[in-house]
């Protein structure tokens, strides 16, 4: 039974197994699997209005208004008009509801597109699919079940799809159809595949749904036979069928039970601080004066009221002072209801709202080498970006390009490899002409003859290492042209490693499910693929079992060189100890390694090891641990060839972006599964790590016991509190020790050992511990972080932090996908957070101080006016001033400052990180400055209730007439209000425009001209009920005295607050105060700081041209001029650095002087 959308009946029992029979849809029912109709839209035409009401409603901010309008339809509390609450909040509503009956439009429209396309030769839509049915898809289809692959139109049944809806990634992947049950490829008709597939039997037992998106156990029974099933023979929903004309497959899980749908689980909701302490602060100081009032009131009624009855008699049913201040208590939360009110939130909305499309139209942070803009996916955390203090990044892809390049290698304990330049030895070294191998790839660069030198003499050591980069791997090649082969790679890694093996002579060519195919220097050979031992993050290795042409069976294995070592055959371990050097060397040039070894098998032990293995593949449990025995069987006394090392460049700008970004007070931890030593040469190359560091941490161990774990507790935490600029490193290369740092007694310890650092590097951690030391860092330090990843594997890290940050980069967009916002190149992340995550926070904390202040002052003065009748909650103002109060008078002034101010321009910001310290320690908003607000409005409404109330009372006009009315009183202290208000967003404007001016002047006049219109004798006979201030507007406002008094209550509210800040900008001026005193005012300060860094510029661009040590460098000072320019002579050479440093590079003869000249 289902009502609104909602499930009801009898619980379905827990799934263990699931057993199914293709094409036989009698058998499939009795276990009443779900079928593929989805529902994601929310709502229909019937459920729309209740059930969107009804999420609305659970919001904080518009359940606190319905309960405010129930209140006013009671009689004995209500003191304001019903109108008063109603028109903004159905304006609210009206608008939410809208936007939401969009996006479930949307929705519904993308969904009833999918499930209506066609899926099979009978023409039935996808909704109509159930367990056990045999489809057919074509080219470009999107797969809405999870599929069972049979074949394909492509040899030996591959199929090309794109995952990017699963795990964000762009670049294709290959699945093939088990050989069990693929047609051969001599029968390619699909006609041909339609009519078998009708008549295929085949029985399917496989685990219950799961969300394990890269993990399917299963076996199939076909004429008698067992087969093992496994994820690369899944066709998963959410993928796209590409480069291949058609495909058939067997449907597994349908509808809910797909693991695209297991996956679908709702997103975290992110609030930012401000919001909390917001909520917290607003209702208190409510309830507090609310409470006030009706004490009050209750005193009054006993004292005075109670024998006041004759004249003014209590409300029907109140038989009591104490009942009468009960009743008070609500009447006076219906009237401060302005201290919060609903344009509160509305405002809060569109400031984000701009805010977000600022960074997505901020054309400095494009990337147009790809076309891709940053881009704000959340509205909600904008200021949160003003207040980071942790930033934890991923390194490879997101501070490196993660395009790899097969750089240096070590073979048989001889290193191959150099770089291209060498200014030490003064040498140029050529690319290695590889146009003897016509497969060769033109893009590939190599620096070292020797090493094709040692290939073409048939060195054995050299074969048998590309050997096995050409073996050992999961690439899939394309060749739609006759040499021009394009490898399918499903990490750049391996991609750099088999392009690296096709260039020196050992090209692999193609592959199918039993043989790879390699043309080795010249010679085609096809090698029998017996085997394959997948990657895992617990293996942290590869292998491959194939035999020979000549019937050799050797397994060849690469994988990381902690896990490798531990695998060797001792007689290996002189060499092992040269290729440690190596690879030390290596990885202290930044370069990513692996260990490459292989072993020769026997015959015998061969057979019973793959028929053992046969039976663990097909066992239904425990499957994976018995593989993982059968593999650390096999996998011992390898036999050692080398390392390889693969170069993975920086980005551009990333050392000047963490530098900048540390000036800033900012402390980054980069988390990496790369090795201690590849991770720790990244940091000193983008400027983690520093000479200046006095001391780096290493901690290290294997269990709880080891001496690396203890010392956190023991020396490092004594060691960091006395000295700040250290950097720690974790090396968690052993699993167990990894659980007892995060998770056991020395989290704290931890936690706050590595807080007192300036730099932490966390080295093979996987995807979980990521984002288990981001929640530690939450959890202990109550700080503000931030999370960068490029990758599916930093998804829960970016997910787990406060603000996640995805880099659209090689590994696909899952990152981007699950992030709050994004951008192109790590470099971007300075000017998100100095320049568009200062200024949403200064912005959004100016309109809070603002908002409070002008609703305090205009709260309270009904405060003030309940001393003087009764605390009976009579209303000081009009009620269509109240209305129109927040909604008109003072809604857009504000929204000017809020997406217009800048205390600094965008230069100033990055060029003082300093300036960004203020948010981390959040000064611009919290309770003290919360307090201040109050205070200055509760001094504002002193004065605005007593000053008009002394020049209203016993007061007459020059004609004689009384004015002493309340009528008169109230539009007095409003306009008092506004008047002041208005000068006070002056104040707290710094950067003026003309949308600024042209908010507050034309809300003033919007004022006088509503008020006169309002009050006029027209209105009041057209509406009498409404309007009847009748002619209060042009008897009060047109007295001298009025307007006397109107501006000494502006002068007396505004002066302390100039004085105020005049001595606070004296006395104790903020960093902004001092950045625009110290260098907007004293320009020649700027001009020694540009000495600085153009000099330090200068320096770098004589080492990038190879200055030779006899050159100099002169600086010459001049006195200041508006525009500086700068050129650097080297003989008749010139170059001229203008204003933005744009270099124009000539030929340099370095033997003469230079000298940096000023003109």
């Amino acid at each position: 039974m289902s009502l609104f959308g909602l499930k009801f009946g009898k619980k379905k029992l827990k799934e263990e197994e699931r057993q199914l029979q293709a094409n036989n849809r009698d058998f499939n029912l009795q276990f009443e699997y779900a079928n593929n109709s989805i529902k994601t839209s929310k709502y229909n035409f019937f459920t729309f209005l209740p059930l969107n009401l009804f999420e609305q409603f659970q919001r904080i901010a518009n359940a606190y208004f319905l309960f405010l309008l129930i209140l006013q339809l009671i009689p004995q509390i209500s003191s304001l008009a019903w109108f008063t609450t109603v028109v903004p909040l159905v304006l609210v509503l009206a608008v939410s509801g809208v936007k939401d009956a969009i996006d479930d439009f949307v929705r519904y429209e993308f969904l009833t597109f999918t499930l209506n396309f066609p899926c099979r030769l009978k023409e039935q839509k996808w909704m109509n699919v159930q367990v056990g049915d045999i489809i057919k898809l074509e080219n470009n289809n999107f797969v809405t079940a999870d599929l069972l692959l049979l074949s394909s139109s492509e040899p030996h049944s591959l199929t090309y799809i794109e995952t990017a809806e699963l795990d964000g990634e762009t670049n294709l992947k290959v699945k093939q159809a088990s050989w069990e049950c693929s047609i051969d490829d001599n029968f390619l008709d699909q006609d041909f595949h339609f009519c078998f597939y009708l008549l295929f039997t085949g029985e399917v037992r496989c685990e219950a749904p799961n969300n394990k998106l890269d993990k399917f156990t299963g076996t199939l029974t076909l004429r008698g036979e067992k087969y093992a099933l496994d994820n690369e023979k899944m066709l998963l929903r959410g993928c796209t069928i590409r480069n291949t004309e058609w495909c058939f497959g067997l449907v597994i899980y349908a509808g809910p039970d797909t693991k695209l749908m297991q996956n679908s689980g709702k997103t975290t909701f992110k609030r930012t601080s401000i919001d909390r302490l917001m909520n917290v602060l607003i209702f208190a100081f409510l309830g507090l004066m609310c409470l006030i009032l009706a004490i009050g009131n209750g005193i009054w009624e006993h004292d005075k009221g109670y024998y006041f009855q004759v004249y003014l008699p209590w409300a029907e049913g109140v038989n009591s002072a104490s009942y009468s201040g009960f009743l008070m208590f609500w009447s006076y939360v219906i009237i401060l209801n302005t201290v919060v009110p609903i344009s509160l939130y509305v405002s809060v909305e569109i400031i984000r709202l701009g805010n977000s499309f600022y960074i997505d139209w901020d054309r400095k942070m494009y990337y147009p080498l790809n076309d891709t803009p940053a881009q704000a996916r959340t509205t909600t955390l904008n200021e949160e970006l003003g207040q980071i203090r942790y930033i934890f990044s991923d390194k490879t892809g997101t501070l490196t390009q993660n395009i790899m390049c097969f750089n240096k290698c070590s073979i048989n304990g001889k290193s191959y490899g150099m770089l291209c330049f060498s200014y030490s030895l003064g040498f140029h070294t050529e690319k290695v002409d590889f146009s003897y191998n016509p497969l060769a790839d033109p893009k590939f660069a190599f620096y070292d003859r020797s090493l094709v030198e040692a290939v073409r003499l048939n060195d054995v050591p050299a074969h048998r290492f590309f050997r096995l980069l050409s073996l050992c791997h999961t690439v899939m090649p394309e060749e739609k042209k006759e040499g021009n082969l394009v490898y399918q790679a499903q990490s750049p890694d391996e991609g750099a490693l088999v392009t690296a093996a096709r260039n020196f002579g050992f090209v692999f060519r193609a592959r199918t499910p039993e043989t790879i195919t390699v043309v080795e220097m010249g010679e085609t050979k096809i090698y029998k693929l017996l085997a394959i031992l997948d990657f895992n993050n617990v293996r942290k290795r590869m292998s491959v079992i194939v035999r020979s042409p000549e019937g050799d069976l050797t397994l060849y294995c690469k994988g990381a060189d902690t896990i490798l070592y531990e695998l060797l055959h001792p007689s290996c371990n002189s060499l092992k100890e040269e290729t440690t050097e190596h690879l030390n060397e290596f990885a202290g040039e930044g370069l990513r390694t692996l260990v490459v070894a292989y072993k020769s098998l026997e015959e015998d032990y061969f057979q019973d090891w793959i028929r053992r293995h046969h039976e663990a593949s097909t066992a239904l449990e425990g499957r994976e641990e018995k593989l993982s025995e059968l593999y650390e069987e096999i996998e011992k006394d390898l036999m050692l060839l080398g390392a390889t090392a693969i170069e993975d460049k920086l980005q551009d700008g990333v050392p000047q972006t963490i530098e900048t970004l540390a000036k800033a007070n900012i402390k980054i931890w980069v988390l990496t599964g790369d090795k201690q030593e590849t991770a720790m040469n990244i940091g000193y190359s983008c400027n983690l790590l520093n000479d200046d560091m006095e001391d780096v941490f290493v901690i290290e161990g294997s269990t709880s016991d080891d001496p690396g774990s203890a010392a956190i507790a023991t020396s490092l935490h004594p060691l960091c509190q006395a000295r700040s600029c250290c950097e720690l490193a974790l090396n968690t290369s052993s699993p167990p020790w990894q659980a007892y740092a995060l998770e056991g007694n020395l989290e704290l310890e931890l936690v706050r050992t590595a807080c007192m650092c300036k730099v932490v590097i966390c080295c093979r951690v996987t995807p979980l511990q990521k984002a288990q030391v981001v929640e530690l860092v939450k959890k202990y330090k109550k700080a503000v972080t931030l999370a960068i990843g490029d990758g599916a594997n930093d998804v829960s890290m970016i997910k787990t932090a406060h603000i996640g940050v995805g880099i659209s980069g090689q590994e696909g967009m899952q990152a981007v996908l699950s992030s709050d916002f994004s951008f192109a190149q790590f470099r971007y992340l300075q000017r998100l957070l100095l320049v568009h995550g200062r200024w949403s926070y200064i912005r959004m904390c100016k309109f809070l101080k603002y908002f409070f202040y002008k609703n305090f002052a205009f709260t309270l003065v009904h405060f003030w006016y309940g001393f003087f009748s009764g605390f009976s909650a009579q209303t000081v103002y009009d009620e269509w001033f109240i209305t129109l109060y927040n909604l008109v008078y003072t809604s857009l002034p504000v929204l000017g400052m809020s997406l217009f101010d800048q205390d600094v321009d965008d230069r100033w910001s990055m060029l003082f990180p300093q300036l960004y310290v203020p948010g981390q320690q959040n000064l611009y908003f919290n309770k003290v400055v919360f307090v201040k607000c109050m205070l200055q409005g509760i001094y504002s409404s002193l004065i605005l209730f007593f000053i008009p109330y002394g020049a209203m009372y016993n007061t007459v006009r020059s004609d004689g007439k009384a004015i002493a009315d309340y009528q008169s009183f109230a539009l007095m202290a409003q306009t008092c209000l506004l008047i002041v208000v208005s000068v006070q967003i002056g104040l707290d404007t710094s950067y003026w425009t003309v949308v600024n001016q042209f908010f507050i002047w034309g809300s003033l006049s919007v004022y006088f001209a509503i008020t006169f219109t309002m009050y006029s004798d027209g209105m009041y006979l057209i509406f009498t009920a409404s309007f009847p201030f009748i002619g209060t507007a042009r008897n009060t406002l047109s007295q001298p005295n009025v307007w006397l008094a109107i501006f000494l209550s502006i002068a007396l509210c505004v002066l302390p607050v100039v004085g105020f800040r005049f001595l606070k900008a004296q006395l104790k001026p903020t960093p902004s105060d001092k950045v625009r005193r110290n260098y907007l005012i004293k320009p020649e300060i700027l001009l020694s700081m540009a000495w600085a860094r153009w000099g330090a510029a200068l320096h770098r661009l004589g080492s990038a041209w190879s200055v030779s040590p006899g050159a100099a460098i002169h600086l010459s000072p001049a006195p200041p001029r508006r525009r500086i320019e700068f050129g650097v002579w080297h003989g008749s050479n010139h170059l001229q650095l203008g204003p933005r440093l744009r270099l124009f590079r000539c030929g340099l003869d370095c033997s003469e002087a230079g000298k940096l000249h000023y003109f």
